[in-house]
């Protein structure tokens, strides 16, 4: 006896992935308008400077661009209704998006940092550092306000926390670009433009590294390191009627979106019972977990019954049990213990010896 039930949508289901779709739509807008053209600005003022740090910024900028662009893609395809076909929804897209835009930091972090060693072995003899250190500034302004449109829904949402980290990213490479503009005219040290470029790319590919884990944690289905499955099962076995719990699994449909699917063996048989029992348990993980995808199965206790060999044999693993049929133990006999014990027959042979068949 069984009790399958499916539970996609329940009362508090999580709508991270369509809260306001249209809001962070808007949102990814601005931001893709502002540094897409900013970055072609910050290109040419770069190339006219022949300021390598500059280029290099604009360069990360154009691939945020093009970052936002697959957010704003994603986003838009997250939002459509969950359907036959798809039960859950389309927010693993957002989990792709966020993934692309991983690994495209880690291609950008790489061809800056290969220029900048170019550039510190031979370092361009003219860097206008004032267009550079003006061009930085604005940069910053343009990125700081990013960073801030899109602040609101990082925490729901993995592709908006990639896009948030490509803005934090560009402010924290204006910086250093400032910091590379000013040594350049303070100091004229020309490798300057070269080191704060390599360390851009390290700090990219630092950011772009954890990016990328929790990508792949989530596409593989990997348990959420925030829950705790022996803690849910322990819980699970406290309620009144739930004898074990076996083949748990909990994995992520999306950021902050996850499922869990059980099998309960309970010792309550009226229907009546279990659908309180499976209300209850719905609802326990929901408000301590926040799992809100629920799939439980309730079987009954297998009985005992010795014409399941199948069954007796795993009672043996676990414990070693004398069965008996009149209360008193069974006597130690071989496996085998019947035996037919047949007459001894002599047979002629040549000459004055016999042959003699045995007991079988």
């Amino acid at each position: 006896m069984m009790h399958f039930h499916f539970h996609p949508h329940s009362p508090g289901h999580c709508d991270c992935g369509e809260t306001l779709p249209s809001s962070k739509i808007r949102q990814l807008w601005i931001a893709l308008i502002l540094i897409g053209g900013f970055a072609a600005a910050e290109l040419g003022v770069g190339l006219n400077s022949h300021s390598l740090a500059l280029v290099a910024e604009s360069g990360h900028m154009f691939s945020d661009a093009i970052a936002l662009g697959i957010a704003l893609l994603a986003t838009w395809v997250a939002s459509l209704p969950a359907s036959p076909q798809a039960p859950f929804g389309y927010r693993r897209v957002e989990i792709l998006a966020a993934l692309v835009n991983g690994m495209g930091l880690v291609l950008v972090a790489v061809l800056i940092a290969w220029e900048a060693i170019a550039r510190l072995q031979s370092p361009s003899t003219e860097i206008l550092s004032l267009p550079m250190l003006v061009t930085a500034a604005i940069g910053l302004g343009v990125n700081s306000l990013n960073a801030f449109l899109l602040h609101d829904h990082r925490q729901d949402d993995l592709n908006l926390q990639g896009a948030f980290l490509h803005m934090v990213a560009d402010a924290i490479s204006s910086v250093g670009v400032m910091l590379a503009a000013i040594a350049v005219w303070a100091l004229h040290w020309n490798r300057a433009d070269g080191a704060i470029s390599l360390a851009v790319a390290i700090f990219i590919l630092l950011g772009a590294i954890p990016l990328i884990q929790q990508s792949l944690h989530i596409l593989l289905e990997k348990a959420p390191a925030h829950l705790e499955l022996a803690q849910i099962q322990s819980d699970l076995e406290s309620f009144d009627g739930v004898k074990s719990v076996d083949r748990l699994r909990v994995w992520s449909i999306a950021l902050n979106q996850e499922a869990l699917t059980a099998e309960l063996t309970v010792t309550i048989k009226e229907g009546s019972g279990r659908d309180r029992l499976l209300a209850q348990l719905q609802t326990f993980l929901q408000q301590k977990f926040g799992i809100q995808e629920v799939f439980l199965q309730l079987v009954a206790p297998v009985p005992f019954n010795l014409s399941q060999p199948l069954t007796l044999l795993q009672l043996g693993q676990d414990t070693e049990a004398t069965l008996t049929f009149t209360g008193q133990p069974a006597p130690s006999a071989p496996r085998f213990a019947p035996q037919c014990q047949a007459p001894s027959q002599d047979f002629p042979t040549e000459g004055k010896n016999h042959g003699k068949i045995g007991t079988v």
